[in-house]
């Protein structure tokens, strides 16, 4: 299947969503085992894959890189690229991913994660309170689902919370495929500044948070003597600092929001609340239905590389879509319905390989808690009104707001 590129000319297809569903012609892509021509969020020329097996190929495959990327549309240049690419992992390819992951993998293992839970409790908690405090009705993204991610990432990473407006509207703006280039340019130099003066407090007083861990343990030496340098910092932190709170945030959102669809699935969850083993496996579905990172981004084939049926020539660029991927009827029946009472299905929400998202085991405690805190509050939470605006065409798709009442 092919886009008809007398009317349509590279869309951004990887980005569209129907609800929660991939775009209809996604998913007729991924049952056809077909590709097509797309744009990616920052305007490169792609070409999109549906299916599970392909979106882990391409994301698994040493011969799909990042680096070798051709600069994107509008006023960037080399140099330019690699100050943007300076610690950003997901831009990165070993053996410069290799030596930044190494370092922050102790910090976000399953059990340096449980180990905040404690406090993960106390931030839910106290948005509960809050909300209770305000009464009903309210807006369960701004009141709820974007504070509690906000603040435990903020706590990790050692980013003032007071300054989430900020962060949270520069985050916003760079995850939307219509912000002019100009504009994008911007708002990156702005984060990257914002995150550079950080890392500089951090440099004369590290404290016991993420970067002042970096600058404590490897902020001594230089990139080519295996540590790290300041815009390296500032780089990871503030591709964590967008990664923490953008998509757990989405997922507690439209997850909620499914639920308060779907009476027999609300009754499933809020019959699990008491078992952390029932609770895991709603999160999992959750994750794999609401796949809140519509498309991964984009790799370049380094060599001639062939996934599945396709062959992709040395130089191309690719994407995968994931929400299809995650719907894929080889994995399982009736995956476009959200089911949390199925054994748990794989799936790429967080990507795949050596990009597997670090801080995946912090998502699934933050979601597993945040849900059950939220249906214990409110037994009678539900939606108010019947229209909500989802995101359009946004790497991580969300709701603009859950206007509920309890």
């Amino acid at each position: 299947m092919g886009i008809d590129q007398a009317t349509e000319r590279a869309p951004r297809l990887g980005l569209r969503r129907d609800g929660l569903d991939p775009d209809p012609r996604v998913t007729a892509l991924r049952e056809t085992d077909g590709t097509c021509p797309v744009t990616t969020l920052v305007g490169h020329a792609a070409t999109l894959v549906t299916g599970y097996a392909d979106a882990r190929a391409v994301h698994g495959d040493p011969a799909f890189g990042f680096e070798g990327l051709p600069l994107p549309p509008g006023e960037v240049d080399a140099a330019e690229m690699e100050r943007r690419r300076a610690g950003m992992l997901l831009a990165l390819d070993p053996p410069h991913h290799t030596r930044l992951r190494r370092m922050l993998t102790g910090r976000f293992t399953v059990r340096a994660m449980k180990a905040l839970e404690p406090r993960v409790v106390a931030i839910v908690d106290d948005a509960l309170d809050a909300m209770e405090k305000a009464g009903s009705p309210g807006d369960l993204v701004a009141d709820f689902a974007l504070p509690v991610p906000s603040l435990v990432i903020c706590e990790l990473l050692g980013v003032p919370y007071a300054d989430r407006d900020g962060f949270q509207e520069r985050a916003a703006l760079t995850l939307r495929s219509d912000l002019p280039f100009a504009r994008r340019r911007e708002v990156i130099v702005e984060s990257r500044a914002y995150m550079a003066g950080l890392v500089e407090r951090a440099r004369r007083d590290p404290g016991d948070d993420l970067l002042g861990l970096l600058v404590r343990e490897h902020g001594d030496r230089s990139a080519a003597e295996g540590g790290i340098d300041d815009d390296e910092i500032a780089g990871l932190a503030n591709l964590l600092l967008v990664a923490g709170h953008e998509t757990t945030s989405n997922v507690i959102a439209l997850g909620t929001y499914e639920l308060l669809r779907d009476p027999e699935q609300m009754a499933a969850v809020r019959a699990s609340l008491d078992d952390d083993a029932a609770l895991s496996r709603v999160v999992e579905e959750m994750l794999r239905h609401v796949s809140p990172v519509s498309a991964g981004f984009p790799r370049v084939a380094t060599a001639d590389v062939t996934v599945g049926s396709h062959a992709f020539p040395a130089g191309t660029v690719v994407t995968a879509s994931l929400c299809a991927a995650n719907r894929d009827p080889a994995l399982a029946e009736g995956l476009d319905h959200l089911d949390v009472t199925r054994d748990p299905v794989p799936h790429v929400a967080f990507g795949h390989g050596i990009h597997h998202c670090l801080g995946a085991p912090l998502a699934r405690i933050e979601l597993a808690i945040a849900f059950r805190a939220l249906l214990r509050r409110f037994p009678h939470l539900t939606l108010a009104g019947d229209a909500v605006a989802f995101r359009h065409e946004n790497l991580i798709h969300g709701l603009e707001a859950l206007p509920v009442t309890w």
